[in-house]
């Protein structure tokens, strides 16, 4: 990656502030992109030990023109654009109709219109060099849906089939050099759902098992090299992907009561817009302090270990089955 000029969004917490520390580490010029000034300006300060400081720019992804200024400076002061990671995101947790209309409108213009945004600009100047990587977070939520994540989970659905147009586009086109990449992370231990908006009354937490975040950002740093359409990441995501492709209402009724449980048990807590209009003060670090559980939890909780691989040597069969058919008929 040495010498790469790679943008992120949402840099100052989580997962895009340890993709942008790694990437610096590794070699490559970066350019930070997120609303809050203050966690931005740490995040400057941490990069100069590795002698490669980030550049931040103070963006807000949900206005189009902040994206397009993030994207004019960044080949203004480098002249190119090789990988751009569309990572910033909010949440809002409660049961559809008590969320007020106005937050569901912001998280769906910064969530899905801010990966819009930003693939836009991305696409325009990976078009004009013929090769680049643009690698966008979704959510094993863009797979399966989720209560009381309701505009959330639309917002990750709609990621997906973005970048599944582009690379259809792409690939239509022969313009094989450029990448789009789908990433879909479980429950990991980031600040995200200390940001999240709430409207349960219940203290909103990740639902379990919560993975090291560590994960997603090796991921995305591997994916920037070596890109692959769609990675999910966690066991109980990718035990869930499979799931779901065999028993889709069972996986939707496991996820549900899952879910459900996870928020309606927890402690009491006052209502709140966390981070969905203005960014909190509050959790600038990679981490957000949750318990983590290991992959075994995901397959207890589910209860998918057996079902799966079961269903795993049905799926093979039967893709053997339409195979034959396809060949025969062609």
């Amino acid at each position: 990656m040495r010498d790469k000029v790679v943008v992120i969004t949402g840099a100052s917490s989580g997962f895009g502030r340890g993709a942008a520390l790694k990437f610096a580490e590794m070699g490559a010029k970066v350019v930070a992109g997120a609303r809050r000034k203050r966690a931005l300006k740490e995040l400057e300060k941490e990069t100069r030990k590795f002698g490669n400081q980030v550049r931040t720019i103070e963006t807000d992804v949900s206005n189009a023109n902040d994206v397009e200024e993030l994207a004019s400076r960044t080949i203004r002061e480098f002249g190119k654009i090789d990988v751009w990671v569309n990572n910033a995101g909010v949440g809002t947790v409660g049961r559809f109709e008590e969320i007020p209309l106005e937050e569901h409108e912001q998280l769906i213009r910064t969530n899905l219109l801010g990966t819009i945004y930003g693939s836009y600009f991305a696409m325009r100047e990976f078009r004009k060099r013929g090769k680049g990587v643009l690698i966008n977070m979704s959510s094993f939520a863009g797979k399966v849906g989720t209560p009381y994540l309701s505009s959330y989970a639309a917002s990750k659905f709609g990621i997906r089939g973005l970048d599944m147009a582009l690379r259809q586009e792409l690939e239509q086109n022969q313009d094989l050099g450029i990448r789009v990449c789908t990433v879909m992370p479980a429950s990991f231990d980031t600040p995200f759902f200390e940001h999240s908006g709430n409207h349960l009354g219940r203290r909103v937490k990740p639902i379990p098992p919560v993975y090291d975040p560590q994960k997603v950002i090796n991921t995305i740093f591997e994916l920037a090299q070596n890109p692959r359409d769609e990675v999910t990441v966690g066991t109980i995501s990718k035990l869930g992907s499979v799931q779901y492709r065999l028993a889709p209402k069972l996986t939707e009724k496991v996820m549900g009561k899952n879910t459900h449980k996870s928020q309606m048990e927890s402690e009491p807590s006052r209502e709140s817009s966390g981070s969905v209009f203005e960014p909190m003060s509050s959790g600038s670090d990679i981490y957000g302090g949750w318990t983590q559980s290991n992959g075994n939890t995901a397959v207890k909780l589910l209860g998918i270990a057996i079902p799966t691989a079961i269903g795993i040597a049905l799926l093979a069969r039967k893709r053997g089955r339409l195979k034959e058919q396809f060949e025969e008929a062609a």
